[in-house]
């Protein structure tokens, strides 16, 4: 279903951007109602594609998901506008901390406001990988994958760019290798 306007594609995404906090992983659960529940633009499997994509291409992700639900939606201009919209609200606000931020720089009640927001924004990072992880069907037999390249990355120290590379290369071999099904054919 397409957007009706650029405005809508804008306003949405400028909506979602105010709501940042935690970053663009903070954002999945509320691009996710707003996309696919509210305004049904992208089904809830394309929406799982679009995220493991964004999330491999380099800059920032929201701004990512945005561009590829923009373009799909009114290619180019729906592009920018959802890019615009994402990340609008963001540099807005960032424009005013720093305008506002020496006075307020030692303020034990602004300190305390951003030591309540960070457990907030531990879970507002959790629920969308816990749905991520649900959506992509993992079980007992792939849950290890998952784990084994956060520990990677978290223990050992493994460029997250090895562990992209890795997974596309065994993603590809199991899909070379595994026996196809009639509804496995294009």
């Amino acid at each position: 279903m397409k957007a009706d306007s650029y405005w809508e594609l804008f306003r949405t995404f400028f909506r979602i951007g105010i709501f940042t906090l935690g970053g663009g992983y903070a954002m999945i659960p509320l691009i996710e109602e707003e996309v696919v529940n509210r305004h049904k633009w992208v089904e809830r499997e394309e929406m799982l594609d679009l995220i493991a994509i964004a999330q491999s291409c380099p800059g920032v992700f929201a701004i990512n998901i945005a561009i590829f639900i923009g373009y799909k939606l009114q290619k180019m201009r729906g592009a920018i506008a959802t890019a615009l919209g994402t990340a609008l609200p963001s540099f807005l606000i960032i424009l005013t901390i720093a305008i506002f931020f020496k006075q307020f720089e030692d303020n034990r009640v602004v300190a305390a406001i951003f030591r309540g927001i960070r457990p907030a924004v531990v879970a507002l990072i959790a629920v969308p990988t816990f749905r991520l992880g649900q959506r992509a069907q993992l079980n007992r037999y792939t849950l290890w994958i998952p784990i084994a390249c956060a520990l990677a990355i978290w223990a050992l120290g493994v460029s997250p760019i090895y562990i992209i590379i890795l997974a596309a290369v065994g993603g590809y071999l199991y899909g070379k290798f595994q026996p196809r099904t009639n509804t496995d054919q294009i």
